[in-house]
């Protein structure tokens, strides 16, 4: 009983923060800029992520059972994280007269989180392969 209490009471405080966030964009963005992103959202995730998707399942198909998951998964973050930081790393929105806007250097640390995504999936498909090992074994 006390488990639905708290999913409920969860459930509301997110209705309520979206009602907020629905209730300032009205407030705050027009109605054609608004309609343009939700378009060009629908159209990105139609039209990159879901066929990107396909193609790592694709991909990965030929891959044993338990590898499948992990190779898949790493795929698909690597994948939206590239997706997310494309923008910074190209430099979008920086200019030469103000030095202190998108001051890193976001291809690098891109390239570092791909390669710690690499080294999660890594260690993981070898724990598994370690774990399937000493199954075997008894």
């Amino acid at each position: 009983m006390k488990a639905r209490m708290g999913v409920g009471a969860a459930y509301a405080a997110g209705l309520a923060l979206i009602g907020l966030g629905l209730g300032g964009v009205a407030a705050d963005v027009p109605v054609a800029r608004w309609a343009a992103w939700f378009a060009g959202a629908a159209v990105l995730h139609d039209g990159v992520l879901v066929p990107a998707v396909l193609l790592a399942g694709l991909a990965t198909g030929r891959l044993p059972g338990p590898y499948r998951r992990i190779a898949r998964a790493a795929l698909i973050i690597g994948g939206c994280v590239t997706a997310i930081a494309l923008p910074l790393v190209l430099g979008y929105g920086r200019r030469a007269d103000e030095p202190s806007r998108l001051p890193l250097p976001y291809g690098r640390n891109l390239a570092l989180v791909l390669a710690a995504i690499t080294a999660v999936a890594a260690a993981a498909a070898a724990a598994r392969l370690i774990a399937g090992r000493r199954g075997r074994e008894r």
